[in-house]
């Protein structure tokens, strides 16, 4: 079975290629011709129908081709993740720490998407959201395009609540609970986020839970779901969350992709909870992990 964790979709672009296999090498050069041709022979592009391509097939600009990713040397990632819940519509999943929600750059097959849809047999598996790989946590799917839109909304219009759980340094001088609101723009390198001028873009209510000395437990209620949104305002907060290789300095060892497996980012997302669209039942998940401090 071909699973859609590595399947990626190109609209050919203007060009005057002879062939789709030639289009492929030139748009992506850091595969050889050689390697593009065994993907060929090993039906690993696909036109829109689904059917394997032959590496003469006519050059069309805008046809549509599925291609699958490849990593010759994945690196295993030795954590699992949990099922919490599964029915004929959701899957929810409790995420470690290090495991990629989606494919991403050197990662295809160690995902919690490409994990989960082979433990369950179901190519149909799609999150509905995400949450950065190093954060640990819920993380829901849907299991069948049928009602996948629904679930969807419920994300887009703001009628879901989620609630993370962060260690970070104490903040005595601050008031609590309080709103925290910043206008995010894309930082420099290209993976970070860093405050910008303008209207706040991105909002969170923060509680204390638990004070212990020079590290307290925080619950950060996002309204918004902004990359780094949570990382990134804590950092502005002066209270930057604990291991945090990107803020609110980027460590050395994150811009090689080194992970500390000792060293986990100490934010998990705890609870999800929503009117079920389907049959307006109040849903209710809490993650089974526990951050150590």
């Amino acid at each position: 079975m071909s699973l859609p964790d590595a399947r990626s979709t190109l609209h050919l672009p203007q060009g005057d290629w002879p062939t789709v296999f030639d289009c492929l090498c030139a748009r992506f050069p850091a595969i050889d011709r050689a390697t593009w041709r065994d993907r060929f022979a090993r039906g690993r592009v696909l036109g829109a129908d689904g059917l394997p391509l032959a590496t003469d097939h006519p050059y069309q600009v805008g046809l549509k081709v599925h291609y699958f990713r490849e990593v010759p040397a994945e690196k295993p990632i030795p954590f699992d993740a949990q099922v919490l819940h599964l029915d004929e519509h959701l899957l929810v999943a409790d995420k470690p720490h290090f495991l990629p929600v989606m494919p991403a750059g050197e990662y295809v097959n160690e995902t919690l998407l490409a994990r989960l849809s082979k433990q369950l047999g179901n190519p149909d598996l799609v999150p509905i959201h995400r949450i950065d790989r190093l954060t640990a946590g819920l993380v829901l799917f849907s299991t069948t395009p049928e009602s996948r839109g629904r679930y969807q909304a419920l994300f887009r219009e703001r009628r879901i609540s989620k609630v993370y759980e962060a260690i970070c340094p104490a903040l005595p001088d601050l008031d609590f609970p309080r709103i925290e609101r910043l206008h995010m723009v894309d930082g420099e390198p290209f993976f970070l986020m860093k405050q910008g001028e303008g209207e706040p873009n991105s909002e969170t209510r923060i509680e204390v839970l638990e004070r212990r000395g020079e590290c307290w437990r925080y619950a950060l209620h996002p309204v918004t779901g902004r990359k780094h949104q949570l990382r990134l305002q804590m950092a502005t907060l002066g209270a930057g969350i604990c291991n945090d290789p990107f803020y609110p300095e980027l460590i050395e060892r994150a811009r090689r992709d080194q992970d500390d497996y000792e060293r986990p980012l100490k934010l998990l997302a705890r609870g999800l909870q929503f009117d079920d669209p389907l049959t307006g039942e109040r849903r209710c998940f809490e993650s089974r992990l526990q951050l150590d401090w």
